[in-house]
């Protein structure tokens, strides 16, 4: 009981202690070269990154509001046809996803009524090869069990499977020319963009810009930055594509609008800068699945109202117009928080440099005494009574710096 009691008080009086900072003068070159370079160092990088770089001192506004309008001129020859953007632009609304269609494979005059599958992965010799396809995706229709054979080959055993719906089926087309005149097409972006935390607003080219300068300039990074006429083998370029493979097969292309405004300078200087990607760049090696195309079918009736179609399969090449945005501007809490951060991090040479001196350099021990002392109550009153106004525990061999409280301790390097 007598030892739970000691134990008790002991806790008590610990609990109620007060500890504060002591401080030890450290006449070393190797200690205090450390600690400057240290302090250098996080003092730099607050200033040159944090405040400078990625200007920690403003309140910043992400959440751009956009609004993306498109249009796509020119002409070209598929198939000895001319096209223009009503036949080769989809969809024709001009929003900020569209397609440049390249090549088209064109199945005329389809029915619905039953024929053949042409694709080899539904050859048959048995009505029961082609009940093993029942439900498949991959046809051109549903399945519907029946082997068909030429009727100029009955005794062959290779047949092709029956299917129901849209006939004839479609059959790829190897001998397609694409239409290479899209290198040539030009494509007239207008975006609006809003910062709503400081409803700031913007469009990509500037308002004194005049019908005649818009019809006669195209977009050059370094030349004509705010041009809003992009030329299509140009944004091909920039992104070191070729348009042969590109309009053979198809592909997708991105043209990013970056708005960087710093608002503690004036809005004229919040414009936008373009670049350029090729967004299915990692399946453009692919042996499946490569580039990009889509089906459509046009519809008519014959003249005793028999429904029948026209099936397209377009290869294109899309374009995604993306916008992203940030704004800031000077804020005084940032600023505050950022600056505390920064005053408090230059402590951190101090935890260094107590690291190494309490474990690595000569003298250690003598540090670790002078830095961590332990007073009473009893040492301080008679400390007091036999010197009245004197420095507490201060002995032989320490001398008091200028700084009022420190204590200077010579260590040989």
């Amino acid at each position: 009981r007598a030892a739970m009691g000691s134990w008790l008080w002991g806790f008590v009086t610990d609990f109620f202690t007060y500890e504060t900072t002591k401080s030890v003068v450290v006449k070393s070159w190797s200690v205090g070269i450390v600690n400057r370079i240290v302090q250098l160092l996080i003092i730099t990088y607050f200033v040159g990154w944090v405040f400078i770089h990625e200007k920690a001192y403003q309140t910043s506004d992400t959440g751009i509001e956009s609004s993306v309008m498109t249009k796509v001129k020119g002409f070209g020859y598929h198939q000895g046809q001319v096209m223009d953007v009503a036949d080769y632009v989809f969809p024709s609304q001009g929003s900020a996803v569209f397609c440049i269609i390249t090549k088209l494979v064109i199945t005329e005059n389809q029915f619905q009524g039953k024929c053949r599958e042409p694709s080899s992965r539904f050859n048959c010799s048995t009505d029961e090869h082609c009940q093993t396809h029942f439900g498949s995706i991959l046809s051109s229709g549903a399945v519907t069990g029946v082997c068909l054979k030429p009727a100029d080959l009955a005794n062959e055993t290779e047949g092709q499977c029956e299917i129901q719906g849209w006939c004839p089926a479609e059959e790829e087309k190897q001998d397609i020319h694409p239409m290479l005149d899209v290198n040539n097409f030009t494509i007239f972006i207008k975006n609006s963009i809003r910062f709503p935390l400081f409803n700031v607003t913007r469009g990509n080219f500037p308002s004194t810009m005049t019908v005649e300068q818009i019809k006669s300039c195209n977009y050059h990074p370094e030349e004509n930055p705010f041009c809003p006429i992009f030329r299509v083998g140009d944004v091909l370029n920039y992104t070191g594509q070729n348009i042969t493979e590109l309009a053979e097969k198809g592909g997708e292309i991105g043209i990013n609008v970056e708005w960087k405004c710093n608002l503690d300078w004036s809005v004229e200087f919040c414009v936008p800068k373009y670049s350029f990607t090729r967004l299915d760049a990692p399946f453009a090696k692919n042996a499946v699945s490569k580039g990009y195309n889509f089906r459509f079918a046009k519809y008519f009736k014959t003249e005793n109202g028999t429904e029948y179609r026209r099936l397209h399969k377009a290869f294109a090449i899309r374009f995604d117009v993306m916008v992203t945005g940030k704004a800031g501007k000077f804020d005084t809490i940032p600023t505050l928080i950022n600056l505390v951060a920064a005053f408090t991090s230059v402590g951190l040479g101090t935890v260094l440099c107590d690291v190494i001196l309490l474990n690595f350099l000569k003298g250690a021990e003598q540090y670790k005494a002078k830095k961590f002392e332990e007073v009473s109550e009893a040492q301080i009153e008679a400390s007091l009574a036999r010197s009245p106004g004197s420095q507490l525990s201060l002995k032989q061999g320490m001398q008091s710096s200028y700084d009022s409280g420190a204590i200077s301790l010579a260590l040989s390097d």
